[in-house]
């Protein structure tokens, strides 16, 4: 039988369809042939073929009825519709065949084929009625009591089977009434298996209160119907099955008594049952709201719409602190000024950073707000983070009941859950932010490095380093090279003002002026000029650009430069470092004539081993953990002491020291240095 059953449920709802119809189909044909028959054989054959379809068409429906489990008074209200089917089918069989069919002699064809049709519906419905009330016996038990529910099944059985025994002429009152008794006994005994009612709502035991006394009255009813077996128009297609129908609307008067009174105890704490599973339901939706909401507002709005729910108040708001003022975030059934005007008199009265804080009427009472309909009473729960109160959520009722305990500690839940949530929903939109700053970064870190240069010029009597070191916060320095013909080789450092991805898009912009005017222009100091009247019209007045340009005869050393607001260009001749400032202010302060008037242009005729150094405030400005600057002065030492080398190894020497003099702190600002080293002729140097 067990092995019968698994493989039942091995099967789709399809298959179990076809199969539970097939058996039906076979009932129908047999009882065709055999409408009743006095042989044991028979008789045996067709309650075996009775039992066989009903227990398909039960393993059929018990899947439907358990995937709709969660619509429990749907389904009850199933129940009555199909008791009141049969019940009707029965009085309209009486009504037409008038007991004509009661001996099996008298039975005839087309007596037999309503019999069949009759029973096939009664069967179905019987199946599903039994089902649901197996299902309502298994639900929310928290352990299967199988055994006196399987014990019940098999004596309701037997008791069928023994009625189909007295059918035959044999003599078994005392064993049916022996076995009624036992039946009835355990039917009793497994109706008080109704725990699914405690996990119901007020509203629907009330509901349920209703079609539990409907359901009473069409099991009795039906009850008077099939305990008359004699008369009962299928007695002489099924005796066991009549039986087994008259057991099952007892089990369903006694079952659904039980269910009746049980619900009539559970109504008057179903609202409090109610109210705190909402507020559980509510507060594990809170739970939800911490991972998945980000925007203030909408969490805000979901607070008070759950506290105004759960609390049973008229009205509910949130206020947060911005810049120390408490301000309302969101309202649930108040306006935003209404809800602001009380926020701010209830700060005057008093507040509280431990608790609760509720205020009745006679304190709202003066309190001056023009509104319409005032409060009686407003409770009042602070929002706190370590120790810190962000806001305060507030609940408001208008009739006389004022807010009890419960009510304060549902709400202190709730204030502390919007806490946390509205913490997180801070921190992940800073977190959103300084992620998008990150992308940021990263594309001007990319723009930084497509705007350097790739290579560095080569010449025989010139060695050229450059070096670049990016700080975590992308600035704007730049440097370049530019072969001018004619054996001159023009180059640049610049430093843009500002920091992120706006300083990396003014490079660019830099460069590409740089690159044409350079082609056009072979004078440093006019170059420069005409660099600031294009920057003067396309930078922000916040914006500006410090440089060096300078234009160097590889073959004769004459180097002529200017300086626009950058750092100092330091000269290394005959064992001493020199440090040069002509005049000139940033690229784009200035958009008059300013700029052109203050700007000059040096000249230095470079001599054997002579060294010059260019670089950004990256350098010179580089603190050590006492927050002291790199500064000029350690830089000279360097250049002095490593004056022999080529410049490769200079550069690497000074980048050395600087990276030991700021290894306990952050670097801040890009670090670009340019070192060039004449190795040539011997001449002096003069200003323009």
């Amino acid at each position: 039988m067990n092995s019968t059953f698994k493989l039942l449920k091995k099967l789709d709802d399809t298959q179990k369809l076809k199969i539970s119809v097939f058996a039906a189909i076979i009932l129908f044909g047999y009882k065709i042939v055999f409408p009743a028959s006095l042989n044991i054989f028979v008789m045996l054959a067709g309650e075996l073929l009775v039992l066989v379809t009903f227990i398909l068409w039960s393993n059929y429906l018990i899947v439907l009825i358990k995937n709709r489990i969660n619509a429990t008074l749907t389904i009850l209200l199933n129940v009555a519709i199909l008791n009141t089917v049969i019940l009707f089918i029965l009085k309209l069989a009486y009504k037409l065949f008038d007991y004509s069919f009661v001996k099996p002699e008298n039975i005839n064809f087309l007596e037999s084929i309503f019999n069949g049709f009759l029973a096939f519906i009664v069967i179905v419905s019987a199946a599903y009625i039994f089902e649901v009330i197996e299902t309502l016996f298994y639900l929310k038990q928290k352990k299967e009591p199988k055994l006196y529910f399987n014990l019940m099944i098999i004596m309701m059985i037997v008791t069928s089977l023994t009625r189909s025994i007295t059918y035959l002429g044999f003599s078994a009152q005392f064993l049916i009434d022996a076995f009624e008794a036992i039946t009835i006994s355990l039917i009793v005994m497994n109706s008080f298996r109704v725990a699914w009612i405690a996990f119901l709502s007020k509203s629907e035991k009330i509901k349920l209160l209703a079609l539990s006394i409907i359901l009473i009255v069409l099991f009795g009813t039906n009850t008077g119907v099939t305990w008359l077996n004699e008369s009962f128009p299928l007695y002489n297609f099924s005796p066991g099955f009549t039986k087994f129908l008259s057991l099952l609307m007892i089990y369903g008067i006694i079952y659904f008594s039980v269910v009746l009174f049980t619900t009539l105890f559970h109504i008057p704490t179903a609202g409090a049952i109610d109210r705190k599973t909402q507020e559980l339901s509510s507060l594990m939706d809170l739970n939800k709201l911490l991972n998945r909401i980000t925007d203030l507002k909408e969490l805000g709005e979901t607070v008070t719409k759950m506290t105004g729910k759960v609390c049973e108040c008229e009205a509910a708001w949130l206020s947060t602190f911005e810049n120390e003022e408490l301000h309302v975030n969101s309202v649930n059934n108040i306006g935003f000024v209404e809800a602001q005007e009380y926020t701010e008199y209830l700060r005057k009265i008093k507040t509280s950073e431990a608790g609760i804080v509720t205020y009745q009427n006679d304190e709202l009472e003066n309190s001056g707000i023009k509104i319409k309909d005032k409060f009686n009473s407003i409770l009042a729960a602070p929002l706190n983070i370590h120790g810190k109160v962000i806001g305060y959520l507030f609940a408001a009722r208008k009739n006389e009941y004022n807010f009890d305990l419960d009510d304060e500690n549902s709400i202190a839940a709730f204030a502390g859950y919007a806490a946390v949530a509205y913490e997180n929903a801070k921190l992940v939109k800073e977190s959103i932010e300084k992620e998008k700053l990150e992308k940021e970064l990263d594309l001007a870190r990319q723009i930084q490095h497509k705007i350097l240069p790739k290579k560095i010029p080569r010449f025989n009597n010139l060695d050229i380093a450059a070096s670049f070191i990016p700080a975590f916060r992308v600035g704007g320095d730049y440097y370049d090279f530019f072969e001018l013909g004619n054996n001159k080789l023009g180059f640049v450092i610049a430093d843009v003002s500002g920091k992120g991805i706006e300083a990396a898009f003014i490079m660019a912009e830099v460069k590409g002026i740089f690159e044409s005017l350079s082609k056009v222009i072979d004078n440093p100091k006019e170059l420069f000029i005409r660099a600031n009247e294009i920057l003067s019209k396309t930078l922000d007045k916040q914006k500006f650009v410090t440089a060096t340009y300078g234009i160097l005869d590889v073959l004769n050393g004459k180097f002529v430069f200017s300086r626009a607001g950058h750092s100092p260009l330091l000269h290394y001749h005959n064992g001493e470092v020199k440090k040069y400032i002509p005049k000139g202010i940033g690229l784009g302060i200035d958009t008059g004539n300013k700029f052109s008037s203050f700007l000059t242009q040096m000249e230095i005729k470079l001599n054997n081993d002579d060294i010059i150094v260019l670089f950004t405030d990256g350098v010179n400005e580089s603190q050590n953990e006492k927050f002291e600057d790199f500064g000029y002065e350690r830089l000279e030492k360097i250049i002095s002491k490593y004056n022999k080398e080529d410049a490769n190894t200079l550069s690497e020497k000074i980048i050395y020291e600087i990276t030991v003099f700021s290894k306990n702190n952050i670097q801040h600002d890009d670090i670009t240095l340019v070192i060039l080293k004449w190795n040539f002729n011997n001449k002096s140097f003069g200003e323009n």
